[in-house]
Order: C-alpha cells, then sequence, then structure tokens
C-alpha cells in the first residue's frame, strides 16, 4: 500500500483533500489526520472491519478501546444509552475540546470499535481539519492515535508517516498539533465522574462544572492495577505506551540533586560505553556537562513541555541513545497529565534523590 500525505496546512483547508479522505473513510479505508492533542487514526466507528484495520495497523491489542470523534452533540446522543446530565455539562463547557467522555453505547457502535466493551469512549476535537472531515465523511470517525502501538504518540505528520508509512491509505498534514498530549478521559457511567486518563482538562476544571471528581487508582502513577487482568475501560489504562527505544528513566527531587545524579549517571554510563541522552529544561539544561541534551520546554510554561514531550522522544530514537535520563515535572495544572505519559514511557521506572 502507497501512503498519500495531503498537506492541509494552510487555510483555507483544501476541501478537495478532505474529500478525498472522506472518500477513503467511506470505503472502509483509515486516514490518519490531525486534533488539537495528537495526530488520529481514523476509520469509519461503525464499520467493524475499519475497526480492525486500526488495530492491525497499530499491532494494538484488540481488547484497548477506541476513541470516537464526532462533530455535533446530538452524534453523541445517536450512539449512547441513558447519558447522564453531566454528558451535556461536559460538553456545553468543553466541547469542541480535549475531554473524551465514557458512556454506556447502544447498538450502533459496534463492539470490534469498543474494545468488546459495552461502553464507547466519545470526544469533538477542537481542530478545523479534524472537524471537517468528520462532517465531510458523514463518518464517526474510531481514531487512536497514529502511531505504532507503545511508541510516542505523533504529534507531526512525519511521525505518523515514519510508523505507517505503507500499512494506511492517507495521511492530512495539518502541521504541529498544539496541545501535544491525549485528551483527558472521564467515566460517566458511575455515580461520581471519574478521571480514567488525565490530560489538558484537568481536575479542578471538571470540579468547577459537575462538582465531585474522582481519579481512578489505575492512573496513580505507580498503581499495579493498571497491569492486571482487567479489561480496560479507557486507553492508555494497561499497556505500556509512549516508549522510546532508549531506556527512561526519570529523576525526581530537589533540583540540584536531581542535576547533580543524572550527571553523574549519565558520566557513569558514558564511560561504560553507551550512549545517554537527558531531557532538560531551558532552566537547567546548561548545568549538564555531558550527553545529548535536549531541551523540552519551560518549566514557567508548562504547556511548551506538554506539547514537545513525544517529539523529544522521537529525537533520542533518531539520535540512537541508549539510556535516558529525564527531570520530573511536578507542574501545577498539566503536571498529572505530563508524568502520566512520562512514567508509561519509561515503564514506572524512577529514582528518587
Amino acid at each position: 500500500m502507497i501512503t498519500r500525505i495531503m498537506d492541509v496546512s494552510a487555510e483555507p483547508i483544501n476541501m478537495e483533500y478532505i474529500s478525498e479522505a472522506s472518500e477513503i473513510l467511506r470505503k472502509g479505508g483509515l486516514v490518519a489526520f490531525p486534533t488539537e492533542t495528537v495526530y488520529g487514526l481514523g476509520g469509519d466507528a461503525k464499520d467493524k472491519e475499519a475497526s480492525r484495520k486500526i488495530y492491525a495497523a497499530k499491532g494494538r491489542p484488540s481488547d484497548n478501546p477506541l476513541i470516537v470523534h464526532i462533530a455535533r452533540f446530538s452524534q453523541l446522543q445517536e450512539i449512547s444509552k441513558d447519558l447522564p446530565e453531566n454528558a451535556k455539562k461536559l460538553a456545553d463547557a468543553f466541547w469542541p475540546g480535549p475531554l473524551t467522555m465514557v458512556v454506556n453505547k447502544n447498538e450502533v457502535i459496534p463492539y470490534e470499535t469498543t474494545g468488546g466493551l459495552d461502553t464507547v469512549a466519545v470526544r469533538m476535537p477542537n481542530n478545523p481539519i479534524a472537524l471537517a472531515l468528520i462532517e465531510e465523511s458523514g463518518c464517526m470517525i474510531a481514531a487512536p492515535s497514529a502511531n505504532t502501538s507503545g511508541r510516542p504518540s505523533p504529534t507531526k505528520a512525519s511521525h505518523v508517516y515514519e510508523d505507517l508509512s505503507g500499512k494506511i491509505d492517507a495521511i492530512l498534514d495539518g502541521g504541529a498539533v498544539d496541545i501535544g498530549l491525549e485528551s483527558t478521559i472521564v467515566d460517566l457511567t458511575e455515580d461520581v465522574v471519574t478521571i480514567l486518563r488525565p490530560g489538558y482538562i484537568n481536575m479542578e476544571m471538571l470540579k468547577e462544572v459537575v462538582g465531585e471528581v474522582r481519579i481512578d487508582p489505575g492512573i496513580v502513577y505507580n498503581d499495579k492495577s493498571t497491569t492486571s487482568g482487567a479489561k480496560p475501560k479507557a486507553p492508555g489504562m494497561r499497556y505500556k505506551h509512549y516508549a522510546p527505544k532508549g531506556d527512561l528513566t526519570i529523576i525526581s527531587g530537589d533540583e540540584d540533586k536531581v542535576v547533580a545524579k543524572i550527571n553523574e549517571l549519565t558520566k557513569a554510563a558514558i564511560e561504560a560505553g553507551s550512549k545517554v541522552g537527558i531531557i532538560a529544561t531551558s532552566e537547567t539544561a546548561d548545568r549538564y556537562s555531558d550527553g545529548q541534551i535536549l531541551v523540552i520546554g519551560d518549566r514557567s510554561d508548562e504547556g511548551s513541555i506538554a506539547h514537545n514531550l513525544y517529539d523529544i522522544l522521537r529525537k533520542f530514537d533518531e539520535l540512537g541513545v541508549d539510556l535516558i535520563y529525564s527531570e520530573s515535572f511536578a507542574t501545577p495544572n498539566m503536571g498529572q497529565a505530563i508524568m502520566n505519559r512520562l512514567l508509561k514511557a519509561a515503564g514506572q521506572k524512577t529514582l528518587d534523590v
């Protein structure tokens, strides 16, 4: 299969490409497209075979549910049953945007799309290319991140091509995404709104809209339940994700001690013959003396850290490093989301100093 790249980054959007991509979806094919979070790998959410193709292209476990992307609230009503009042409240507050809601499904969306679950994860992306594709195709689009399963999520079309060239029909290149981390996922099937995956929309923002909110214990950083035999209720809850090829370790603690420990570990590893990468911030980069040092962003601008995380991990793959040491990022608003992704990329490998 030859994977076409269609450049839709310029304004106004090239609707000829959107129409071609829409036809691919209607015929059961796969199209990668940008959202405000990461690039998604899209197929018709109502088409069992299209969903199977998504799992196959990614090498994704078939019990890991796909998120259904919609363009209108009425589409959520069309595919759900017993839709709670909180769904409308959250949609009014955050849609279109980086929030995914898990609700009880009806028969419209097949089990092949939901990983065999009686629930469906749904969101309305805040990206004009994604919304145009949904509307033009007439499809609700099932779309996990457009990468090989387990690899860092794609924030550029080139990341998608690197992983999925020859496995999918087309890529809509809309340039670099805005946020760079996947959506917040909340479960609305329980009495209390429950966060299943942290993201840009944090607990405090959710509480302002619905009141009480809790965090599923399965996303606590070192909770072993994430590797239990239970079916994951949302994407990213169980399997190792976002991993670079190099062995990643996160060093946390007082900044001076973290820098000193990373310098110590890096020097020893290089002397032992390893190639080492360091994830630093603009505030600390000049304090490291050895290794391949990449700046992820500024601690004063946590959005920059989220935006650059996956791109940094992929750059270390290009550099061919054997080991990666990263600072910890306990930022106030997106810190939980950033650390959730970083710890999964490290396989929970941490060192406190």
